[in-house]
């Protein structure tokens, strides 16, 4: 199946937080392997249950970028971009 991308409107305050280099790679690779299969990564449990969570690592730190799949699982839409530290209150607020 092939997916859309939909991104929600602070994703660009988003990676003004994290290093460019790091920003590259996410626009460059990681976006890309969510798109792949989106239903493989790690559902989220409880009061965030409608999102997925793809976790990576670059230069020591752990990064989460969160999503949800909508319209009858055609897009990918893109919720938060960040480091792992209060990643998931971030995302509870954004949610």
């Amino acid at each position: 199946m092939i997916y859309k991308e939909g991104f929600h409107s602070n994703i660009k305050s988003d990676f003004k937080k994290i290093d460019k280099s790091v920003v590259e790679k996410i626009k460059s690779t990681h976006l890309g392997i969510i798109l792949e299969d989106p239903l493989i990564h790690e559902k989220l449990k409880g009061k965030l249950s409608s999102f997925y969570s793809y976790h990576f690592t670059q230069n020591k730190v752990n990064y989460r970028i969160a999503y949800k799949i909508i319209d009858d699982n055609s897009i990918v839409f893109y919720c938060l971009i960040a480091k792992r530290e209060n990643f998931y209150k971030s995302l509870g607020q954004r949610g």
